[in-house]
């Protein structure tokens, strides 16, 4: 069994805690803004899975750095401070993985974007655009799957040369790739890429039913970090973590 401490009790760290059994993890520490994590925490956890806020997130990894503890990063919002982080996991000694999205499925859905975009940079009837929904508690806009999306789009589309994410009230420039959200309600999240030209649309969807998806996925880039060293991308071992519920489930 993976040991694991929860940073953040909302919804996303009860479906972890729901969770971990299936997935060959206990859950040992529970921390949250009333009680947070620190340096004279026990250590008597493998790793530790934070799904808290952005303007949490680097305490956190100084914290657990400290502990010597790997870490696991679902939160989205702190990617400007990315290089500090990759600079303190290496001091540390320690391991991390972060993402945008840890759900399996999202990332079959950033395939199939990839793969799009390839085919849309070679047909320039083709128009490329991206739009996202999330709950009306989310933080950031637009959401880390969206940046992950975008990055992808523009690393294909050359003709894509900049992002846009505000409302356009004139004509856009055809250069742009208009990225847009749109927060209310509780929707876990919907990202939409649409392809269109002058005669037809083709839409590439992910819905999120629920949190179980993330939760799954963090879980699994857990179990994986635990006895790991550096800082991952998620986007770069998920093969692994496929390969790891597979077993899992086997």
């Amino acid at each position: 069994m993976t040991r694991v401490a929860i940073l953040g009790y909302g919804a996303m760290g009860k479906e972890v805690e729901r969770l971990a059994p299936s997935l060959g993890c206990e859950i040992v520490y529970i921390y949250d803004v009333e009680q947070p994590i620190n340096e004279l925490s026990p250590t008597d956890f493998d790793v530790a899975i934070d799904f808290t806020v952005p303007d949490a997130v680097m305490q956190n990894i100084e914290t657990l750095c400290a502990l010597k503890r790997p870490i696991v990063i679902g939160t989205t919002g702190w990617y400007q401070h990315m290089h500090d982080v990759r600079a303190k996991i290496h001091d540390a000694d320690t391991g991390c993985v972060w993402g945008s999205n840890f759900s399996l499925g999202t990332h079959l859905f950033f395939r199939l974007v990839r793969n799009a975009a390839t085919l849309v940079n070679g047909n320039s009837d083709f128009d490329i655009m991206v739009h996202e929904y999330h709950h009306s508690r989310k933080v950031d806009s637009p959401s880390g799957t969206a940046h992950t999306i975008v990055y992808d789009i523009m690393q294909r589309v050359d003709r894509k040369t900049a992002i846009v994410t505000e409302t356009q009230h004139q004509r856009i420039d055809p250069h742009a790739l208009h990225v847009t959200s749109t927060r209310g309600g509780s929707i876990v999240g919907k990202h939409i890429v649409t392809l269109d030209s002058p005669f037809e649309n083709i839409e590439i969807i992910h819905n999120a039913k629920n949190r179980s998806g993330f939760a799954q996925g963090a879980l699994l880039a857990a179990a994986w970090i635990a006895a790991r060293k550096g800082c991952y991308d998620v986007t770069e071992i998920i093969d692994d973590l496929e390969a790891l519920y597979r077993s899992r489930q086997a």
